[in-house]
């Protein structure tokens, strides 16, 4: 190249850079010509990460491959100018103006979104405490997006009605007919004092079941495609060898899961630390010994029944749950630095971390101590996850105990929805594998998300993470999620045999099916396979009231 030209190519990226679109026109534009980021990445020469990176935010690009990116912006800025309803950034920054300005459009004003009567005035389900209580998640009666938080007749609902925001679309007109999903209505705030009344928030929310991005869906097939090659390569290896190949597949299973999960992060809203500073409660005195954080852990079985017995003639049934620890993956975690806090100052709905805790006691010995199978009484450690628990079994829909005493606290902000694209990705691979008969597949994403929970501590076989409170919050949050199902189907009329585990439910009394979905997904139940004399099911004696 000559030295003008150089200079002319230098003096162009000076000027593209000046005009550089804010990281949302960024995603805009490669969005509306339906390029990957993998497709921007090996055009400009840098990492789909990397393009991820530009698009949030995270960092701007820099040369050398800077140049052609901008110029591959400015030209998809002249094909696909923002819409005329919003303002349009592309076309102030690209196009110089006489004084070097561009003037800003009027922003358009958004329509308002009725809700119907029957959705208006719901108010969140709270404890005495006035914080909101969690129950079983399911999709909020006002946005259809995913919630444990309940309106005070049962119903999901976010906390305050308190809607996830996200675009509106225009109001249909009076006579259309009514869409599948609620519409949802502005987010109330939750109730105040009558001496400072406040007045409600009013929330951006869809008028249809939201829809994931091309990009997302891309991203999925991608990585979904790191999975099966995976899968194909130690196949081919193996020569044929089964047994083999999966030996091979769990023997990378920790660092190929770390690669999807940092390939899911890639475009996620929070940034967090992979090696944080914590508090000795959180770390081994030494290998052997374990650190202060009590899991809750169930190991119940019913004093009323017993296998000794000698008249066995009550029918049991043993349940299994299917994935236990993916579907703990969807917990609150601390995302900043762990602070101290004393009294509850560190308890609230968007904090998590671990407290210390005195509980109430435990007088149901019909149903499992939601701590677990534990001696020595007076103050513990737990977990947010089990703490939480604690407050829905004292608060008045369960009314099972009383709320515990919170001593101190070590937490920080947190989102329930951080590993939500890694649990999404894995279950959707767990689910095509099923539904294939792979049973390669099936056990390497097993081993992915179960080693993925158990090396994130303290583990000399993951050396990318250290977060044993992440790996205390996901244990105890799959505890906790066992326990509401022995609760669920207690409620339900059933008797709880016993409790094992993360996946053992031993019921008796009824239909399960009645109260439990079986299959083999997600969040549903099957018959725990026994030898052929029992397949799931054997007879025990009654031996209490």
């Amino acid at each position: 190249m000559s030295e003008e030209n150089s200079v002319e190519a230098l003096l162009e990226e000076a000027r593209l850079a000046a005009a550089m679109p804010p990281p949302e026109e960024r995603f805009r534009l490669r969005e509306a010509a339906g390029f990957s980021r993998a497709h921007i990445a090996a055009t400009v020469g840098v990492g789909r990460s990397t393009i991820a990176n530009w698009e949030t935010g995270v960092s701007d690009p820099t040369p050398p491959a800077r140049l052609p990116y901008l110029r591959i912006l400015k030209g998809l800025a002249e094909i696909y100018p923002p819409p005329a309803t919003t303002p349009d950034p592309v076309a102030a920054l690209f196009t110089a103006q006489p004084d070097g300005t561009a003037p800003a459009p009027a922003a358009a004003e958004t329509p308002a979104v009725a809700a119907p009567a029957a959705l208006t005035g719901l108010e969140t389900l709270r404890g005495p405490d006035g914080r909101a209580i969690e129950g079983d998640p399911g999709p909020c009666v006002l946005c259809g997006v995913e919630t444990t938080y309940q309106s005070t007749d049962g119903r999901p609902l976010h906390s305050g009605a308190m809607c996830q925001p996200t675009t509106v679309s225009p109001a249909a007109p009076a006579a259309a007919p009514p869409a599948p999903v609620p519409v949802p209505a502005p987010a109330a705030a939750a109730p105040a004092p009558a001496v400072a009344p406040v007045s409600p928030v009013p929330a951006r929310v869809p008028t249809r079941p939201q829809r994931r991005s091309k990009s997302a869906e891309r991203a999925e097939a991608d990585l979904m495609g790191l999975i099966r090659g995976a899968v194909e390569q130690e196949a081919e290896r193996a020569g044929g060898d089964e047994d083999a190949a999966l030996k091979a597949l769990i023997g990378r299973a920790i660092p190929d899961v770390m690669h999807l999960f940092n390939e899911t992060r890639a475009t996620a809203r929070y940034e967090y630390t992979a090696y944080p500073a914590l508090p000795d409660i959180l770390h081994k005195p030494s290998k052997r010994e374990p650190d202060q954080i009590w899991e809750a852990r169930p190991a119940y079985n019913n004093p009323a029944y017993s296998m000794r017995a000698p008249e066995k003639n009550v029918q049991v049934t043993a349940l299994d749950v299917n994935a236990a620890y993916l579907s703990a993956l969807k917990v609150w975690l601390p995302i900043g630095k762990l602070e101290h806090t004393t009294g509850s100052d560190g308890v609230g709905p968007k904090r998590s971390g671990v407290h210390l805790i005195t509980p109430a006691p435990w007088t149901h010995p019909h149903l499992p101590d939601p701590l677990g199978d534990r001696d020595t009484p007076g103050a513990l450690w737990v977990t947010d996850a089990t703490l939480r628990l604690l407050l829905r079994l004292s608060g008045p829909k369960w009314a099972l105990t009383d709320a515990p005493t919170v001593h101190e606290s070590w937490t920080s902000g947190a989102t329930e929805n951080f590993l939500d694209a890694l649990r999404k990705l894995l279950t959707a691979a767990r689910s095509e594998a099923i539904a294939a008969g792979d049973v390669l597949t099936l056990e390497y994403v097993k081993a992915m998300y179960s080693k993925f929970v158990s090396t994130m501590g303290e583990s000399v076989h993951n050396r990318e993470m250290v977060r044993p409170d992440w790996m205390h919050l996901i244990h105890s949050q799959a505890f906790a999620l066992h326990c509401g199902r022995a609760y669920k189907a207690h409620q339900a009329g059933l008797d709880v045999v016993a409790l094992k585990h993360t996946d053992e439910l031993h019921v008796t009394g009824g239909d399960w099916r009645q109260v439990f979905t079986e299959g083999r997904g997600v969040s549903e139940l099957k018959i725990k396979q026994g030898d052929a004399k029992t397949a799931g099911e054997y007879l025990v004696g009654k031996v209490g009231g």
